[in-house]
């Protein structure tokens, strides 16, 4: 931090090509008991030492805007309620952003929409991100994955090996033993119907499975299609987001979702259930259904360079195992 000791008062950088984030720098006005504003435009200024330290700090400018004082960053939501502590009570700015962010529950509950606002119109104007930490470079699961990332064997790195806002797509094709029983069988039409995990009972099912990365945001994308014999293709789409750390949601139609772990032990892939939540609006409410529906886990295991073996189970605490799907794949073509 010494090549910033000499930065005094409150640095604001901002992202210059989002419209409301220039808003923001332009109409916050500090207290005079804090010290004098400085702008800092992310674009322009990329070699600046503060926007060095920003990166050193993992602080992600397409995530939020951050503010830099008395040797402390404040990132996104925090960046809000800063500006509501700290900033002038005069003009229609500073007024609704201290009547807006003086709560961290209301930072917390109007920041995600915010930030998909401005997502958006990024998007709009066909700015680019500013991918200050060079996200796109690396996979998406590599900083999931942590230092395992570098035990993992090939088959792995090819598996998991789409970056973020990218095209990447890649393709595998196996077979699968698919089997279901207890609640899962019961409510099996409801099942068929939302498009989840299909409810059958067969052996030997062909599936392709393709993963989509996203142009726009750091999701993958799962493209499954089964074939089973007695019926037409039956499609399962999911996508698959980090959530913090080494934990992943995966959502479903209709925001339906399976917050897991991954890790990488005893020389496999391991997803372990940690609930079941609702998208809505931009946040991830826990939803009490793991008694209902059963608790969701899956392993993978390298074969060769060029295959692998999966299992996903749902173990319910008084029907036991109420489905399945486990078989191998092989890659079929990478990006």
């Amino acid at each position: 931090m010494n090549k910033l000791e000499n930065r005094t008062g409150i640095w604001f950088v901002y992202d210059g090509d989002c419209p409301f984030c220039c808003a923001a720098a332009l109409a916050l006005k500090i207290k005079q008991e804090y010290g004098s504003l400085h702008l800092l435009n992310a674009r322009e200024n990329q070699d600046d030492a503060l926007i060095q330290a920003v990166n050193e700090q993992q602080l992600d400018l397409d995530e939020g805007m951050v503010i830099f004082t008395n040797g402390r960053f404040y990132h996104g939501k925090q960046v809000l309620q800063f500006m509501a502590k700290y900033g002038e009570a005069c003009g229609i700015f500073n007024l609704f952003n201290k009547s807006l962010f003086w709560s961290e529950t209301l930072a917390s509950l109007t920041y995600p929409w915010m930030r998909a606002v401005r997502n958006w119109r990024i998007r709009r104007n066909n700015s680019g991100r500013i991918d200050n930490l060079k996200l796109a470079e690396q996979p998406i699961f590599q900083p999931i994955f942590g230092d395992a990332w570098a035990q993992m064997p090939a088959i792995m790195h090819k598996h998991y090996c789409n970056r973020p806002y990218s095209d990447d797509s890649t393709v595998v094709e196996g077979s699968l033993d698919v089997m279901c029983a207890g609640p899962i069988k019961l409510f099996a039409p409801l099942f068929w119907l939302m498009g989840g995990i299909p409810p059958a009972n067969e052996r030997n099912v062909p599936v392709r499975v393709v993963f989509q990365s996203d142009r726009h945001n750091k999701a993958l994308q799962f493209k499954r299609e089964f074939n089973f014999r007695q019926r037409k293709p039956y499609r399962f789409r999911s996508r698959m987001i980090q959530n913090k750390g080494n934990e992943v949601i995966e959502l479903m139609k209709y925001g339906l979702g399976w917050r897991m772990q991954v890790i990488y032990d005893d020389n496999r892939v391991k997803l372990l259930h940690k609930g079941y939540v609702l998208h809505l609006f931009g946040h991830f409410l826990p939803l009490p259904l793991t008694l209902l529906l059963g608790a969701g886990n899956a392993e993978e295991a390298a074969i060769d360079e060029n295959t692998f073996a999966m299992s996903v189970n749902i173990t319910h605490p008084w029907w036991g195992k109420i489905y399945q799907y486990n078989g191998q794949f092989r890659i079929v073509s990478m990006p």
